[in-house]
């Protein structure tokens, strides 16, 4: 049963802490600048570290000269690949490859990858220092475009790469030897030559989208120090600290439990803080120093560590001509930079999603993870989704033009209902495809006239719709303690990095225990005491965290009950957990304080609920890319909005933004409502002007001053948010994740409604003023001569 959520009206289906708007539990923390932020850690006797980072695109080091830095006053040392050898034998990382070295080894594969660290106790005269470093370089051929690095036969990134292993679904895809080409996906459904043969038209674009930066407003931060056994400790700004502790202890040989990471609150996060960043190099450096060391970066360093794929997508579609597409062969190329990161996954997970959230008779998928020689990039808020719905969007909008059907009635013409089988041949189930289209016609008032306006500024509207699979494989493990007063503190690995997860965790383990969600404190993920995750990432932790926790208090639950039944002689069926204790069919009441205290004789002792989480997953098929179980669930987010564009100067302003996404249950209405509109509020930045401009691997625009993000006056007038509820049979009271959902049709929804006002389109992103402005003059016949 599907329901959508107007704003201000609290869910009906759950009387308990679910479905319930409770306030941000740290938010007083927050206002008041008492929470804590790995930036603000300072340690007696630690260095300060600075990188000496690459100025050319692609060479051979011939040499690093640090005598210099070393000589100036209050550096304590400048540490190079040699120094890092000592410690590390074999200093490459990554979760997809083991490609990127700690610090460079003979060679630098972008500008900005680390080449050297000085160390002070001052961060100034580090920062001083490292212009003192001189590296002599033999520069080599750089390829900087996808397409063209995917085809250069000279222009190679890496001579070798080495799969690391870590991800299931990835085990059976290996890189192509002597060429640029990391990873490739393919998907094989259908007959495509014979359902292009039924096809009436054929239609074939080609849509780019550009290099963005994730900029959490808290550049990363990474301290590490060795305890007094011995053992290693990072303080570090992560969203996948259990990762850093598996990755950390495998390039150090040492066992798990000998490396300790823990991670406070994130300034914002989007993937720009996944895997390993800084953890590896502070730890080496570390290691070296016998020091507590700490390197923070700056925001224009961001620039340079972790960057979201540029993409180029060719889209060939089949289509009959009463609107039904038949066929689609989809090529994508993903512009993963210099050093792999996520973006294997990135390629595969969103690479089979192509065919969009469309019940089509035939596909072919082809997705390209490509090195180039820009920095590396990796997941930034929907893990490539909107850089495909950007191309299938922008084309299902010109298809249905072209056929003079509107473009709702093609999209519901089209869209792939639940029990129908996805693309990649798992059968869609508890989905709000239809629903999230429904509410956005509703919303939009797309049965209703527009006014198109005249004179120089001219409106027009448009629509879109995106499908996301949730990443798959993962795991998630909880910890419910509840304490011998009867108090309740939930150790989960998910990292609350501005997106309300430690508001959400306590209000599912409220429920279960009959508390209130004030009254559970969460344990923020620190590997000494809270349980494995794989990482806080692809709007996954709601759905596996969630459920995690849930399985943990219901564990929990069960044993207090238990315990209350031995001590009461009552069946625990008849037994009903409320209210912080345990109601018996007789009407007395015992709290779980008083259960525990009578168990023990005083007040002591401790009840603790496991909860282990990992949904069934069938990898793809190496020759066909197909899988029953490629995901536990899909996301499904819809945007509509309402433009003025003006025609003299091109300029493009969005004065209607409509949002809606399938949440499945809203654990917290008030935290999913934010969740979509910071999702497309930051969409909206990629669309209309955010891209990261590059100089021969050179970004020129790396700083808050050049390089410009949505502010308040850039807002849309109107921002209206709308929860689609379609539970899921899985979901922790029927939830789905929710946070990327809003980012996924933002940029051709835009697009599509510039075309609606001007009938110019426009096939690659940002939407600047000036691409606008050149695509109307030439439209009007007019020459266009870039400056």
């Amino acid at each position: 049963m599907s329901k959508v959520m107007e704003p201000g009206v609290q869910s009906a289906v759950h009387s308990g802490q679910v479905g319930r708007p409770v306030k941000r539990l740290e938010s007083a923390a927050k206002v008041t600048g008492r929470a804590e932020y790995i930036h603000n850690l300072e340690l007696p006797g630690m260095l300060h570290a600075k990188v000496v980072r690459s100025t050319v695109a692609h060479a051979r080091i011939r040499g690093i000269d640090t005598s210099a830095a070393k000589a100036l006053p209050g550096v304590y040392d400048v540490i190079t690949a040699e120094d890092i050898l000592k410690v590390i034998p074999d200093p490459y990382y990554g979760p997809a490859f083991h490609d990127q070295p700690i610090l460079a080894i003979d060679k630098v594969r972008h500008v900005g990858e680390p080449v050297a660290v000085v160390l002070a106790t001052d961060v100034h005269v580090a920062d001083q220092a490292t212009d003192l470093v001189e590296v002599d370089y033999e520069e080599l051929e750089p390829v900087f475009h996808e397409v063209e690095a995917y085809k250069s036969q000279t222009a190679i990134v890496h001579d070798v790469i080495r799969p690391a292993g870590t991800f299931a679904d990835l085990k059976s895809l290996q890189p192509r030897t002597k060429t640029n080409v990391g990873m490739e996906y393919h998907l094989r459904s259908g007959d495509l030559d014979a359902a292009f043969a039924k096809a009436d038209y054929v239609f074939e674009h080609t849509f780019r989208s550009q290099q963005v930066n994730h900029l959490p407003l808290e550049p990363t931060v990474t301290v590490a120090q060795l305890t007094d056994t011995g053992n290693l400790l990072i303080h570090t700004s992560s969203q996948s600290p259990s990762f850093v502790r598996i990755e950390v202890a495998r390039l150090l040989g040492w066992p798990e439990n000998k490396v300790r990471v823990r991670t406070a609150y994130l300034g914002g996060g989007f993937g720009a803080k996944l895997y390993i960043k800084l953890e590896a190099l502070v730890a080496a450096l570390a290691l070296i120093t016998q020091r507590p060391v700490k390197l923070s970066l700056t925001m224009e360093e961001q620039f340079y560590t972790i960057t979201r794929h540029a993409a180029t997508v060719t889209i060939r579609t089949g289509v009959t001509k009463d609107g039904r597409i038949v066929a689609r062969d989809c090529k994508t190329w993903w512009n993963g930079g210099a050093y792999a990161d996520i973006g294997p996954r990135v390629t595969q997970k969103s690479g089979f999603t192509a065919a969009g959230p469309y019940d089509i008779e035939a596909v072919s998928l082809d997705s390209y993870a490509v090195y180039t020689n820009l920095p590396p990039a990796g997941a930034l808020r929907g893990f490539g989704i909107p850089q495909l719905v950007w191309a299938y969007e922008s084309q299902a909008d010109i298809i249905a033009r072209e056929l003079g059907i509107d473009p709702l009635e093609f999209r519901r013409k089209n869209i792939l209902r639940n029990g129908r089988p996805h693309a990649t041949g798992t059968i869609m189930q508890d989905a709000g495809t239809v629903e999230v289209l429904e509410e956005l016609a509703r919303k939009m008032r797309w049965d209703q006239p527009f006014d198109h306006g005249s004179g120089t500024i001219r409106r027009g509207r448009g629509i879109a719709i995106g499908v996301k699979a949730a990443v798959s494989p993962t795991t998630s493990v909880a910890f419910v303690n509840l304490y011998s007063d009867g108090s309740v503190g939930v150790y989960c690995g998910t990292v609350d990095m501005g997106q309300g997860s430690d508001t959400a965790m306590a209000q599912i383990a409220a429920d279960v225990l009959g508390l209130r969600a004030e009254d559970v404190r969460i344990i923020h993920p620190d590997t000494e005491v809270t349980p494995y995750d794989m990482a806080t990432l692809g709007s996954r932790s709601t759905f596996h965290m969630g459920n995690a926790v849930r399985l943990a208090a219901e564990d929990a639950k069960q044993k207090i009950v238990a315990m209350c039944a031995e001590q009461t002689g009552f069946d625990p069926a008849a037994l009903v957990v409320r209210d912080g204790g345990v109601a018996a069919p007789d009407g007395s009441f015992y709290t779980f304080g008083a259960i525990l205290a009578k168990r023990h004789g005083m007040q002591a002792g401790n009840v603790l609920g496991v909860g282990t989480y990992f949904p069934y997953y069938e990898k793809p098929n190496p020759e066909t890319g197909m899988s029953e179980h490629i995901t536990p669930y899909w996301m499904v987010g819809g945007t509509g909005v309402e433009v003025e564009v003006d025609t003299e100067t091109g300029k493009v302003h969005i004065t209607r933004l409509v949002t809606v996404g399938d949440c499945g249950k809203a654990i917290n209405p008030g935290i999913v409502r934010r969740q979509l509109s910071g999702a497309s509020f930051m969409q909206m930045g990629f669309t209309l002007f955010e891209e990261m401009v590059f100089d021969e691997g050179q970004v020129v625009n790396a700083s808050m001053a050049d390089y410009k993000i949505p502010g308040f006056w850039d807002l849309p007038d109107i921002n209206e948010v709308s929860i689609v509820e379609v539970p899921h049979r899985n979901g922790p009271f029927g939830a789905k994740g929710i946070g990327e959902t809003g980012s996924l049709a933002l940029s051709p929804a835009v697009a599509n409604a510039i075309y609606d006002a001007i009938g110019v389109r426009i096939y690659e992103t940002p939407l600047t003023p000036e691409k606008v402005l050149k695509a109307l003059r030439e439209k009007q016949g007019q020459v266009w001569e870039d400056a």
